[in-house]
């Protein structure tokens, strides 16, 4: 563990090098870095959570967004869509939870060229377990309190809205 926090020494260091730069421009370079941190920090968490269940993060938001759907099934493009990822991801994905029995592809009847991915029982259950771990874990957000995670969120939605992520 460092005796210094690391983001802010170089926000530090920015500012000296740059000295003509605004003050906002030293906050952002923090904020943007402790960002990417911070989504390191979780993944590894959350993965951690994750590895009784033989999944990853990627792979339990596909199965909770495959228990969500009505029919337990889903095009793979949707997912795609849905979980705002390219499609040689979902690809992955859904090869590694069909090779863990945890999903399965079928034809589908909608669309002769598409397939759907269909989650199986065994699925459910990682799922619903899971989440169970995932929820009591607070989604490797401890250190915040409810009205923080709001603030963070809604902080976080308008980074997302100026980037036009979603309507």
């Amino acid at each position: 563990m460092l005796a210094f926090d690391p983001i802010d020494r170089a926000g530090a260091l920015w500012a000296t090098h740059w000295p003509d730069e605004p003050e906002d421009v030293f906050a952002a370079m923090r904020a943007v870095t402790s960002v990417m941190r911070a989504q390191q920090i979780l993944i590894a968490e959350l993965d951690a959570l994750l590895r009784p269940f033989g999944i990853t993060f990627s792979r339990y938001e596909a199965l909770v967004l495959l228990t969500f759907a009505q029919r337990g099934s889903l095009p793979l493009s949707k997912i795609g869509e849905r979980l705002q990822v390219h499609a040689t991801s979902v690809t992955n994905v859904i090869d590694r939870l069909e090779a863990a029995g945890l999903v399965r592809r079928e034809p589908n009847p909608r669309d002769g060229r598409g397939t759907l991915a269909v989650i199986t029982d065994e699925g459910r259950r990682v799922a619903e377990e899971a989440t169970r771990v995932l929820n009591g874990a607070r989604f490797g957000l401890k250190a915040l309190d409810e009205a923080d995670l709001r603030r963070l969120f809604d902080i976080l939605r308008e980074l997302r809205l100026d980037a036009a992520d979603f309507a």
